[in-house]
């Protein structure tokens, strides 16, 4: 499926993971948000569940294991040309608990690192990438509470 331009949404997956009190951010290295700071991800495969994707697009971009807990966020977005669609996603974010692994990014990710909260205005996420980093975040703090 063609993503620029498509006929109909393409469902994406992304997973906050945070770790000592950091979150992982990637810098795209293609469109859409190329050269962008963001939220590991990409998109699901014909077959495969959304926790399943989460996994293996955080091991791809990454070189991270990962445990997707809880659906933290589901939005739409949609970047248009004029008139047209350009790029329609139905993502997909799920809060996620580092397993194991070295942090390595992959030929579609420009860096990557470990962030803290008072750090992201420095990466200008986008406003919707902020909220859901910030969601993960209260996630950790309420189930350290318990």
């Amino acid at each position: 499926m063609k993503r620029e331009y498509p006929d109909r949404p393409i469902v994406g997956v992304g997973g906050v993971v945070v770790h000592r009190q950091r979150a992982l951010l990637i810098r795209r290295g293609y469109e859409p948000l190329k050269g962008e700071w963001s939220i590991p991800g990409g998109v699901l495969e014909l077959g495969e569940e959304l926790a399943e994707g989460v996994r293996r697009e955080l091991k791809e971009e990454t070189g991270l294991d990962v445990e997707p807990l809880e659906i933290v966020a589901a939005f739409d977005r949609i970047t248009r040309e004029g008139s047209r669609v350009k790029y329609h996603y139905v993502i997909v974010d799920y809060v996620c608990r580092l397993k194991r692994g070295r942090l390595k990014p992959a030929s579609d990710v420009v860096d990557a690192r470990w962030v803290r909260r008072d750090e992201l205005p420095q990466y200008h996420l986008t406003e919707m990438a902020t909220k859901v980093i910030l969601k993960a975040f209260e996630f950790f703090e309420r189930r350290e509470a318990r």
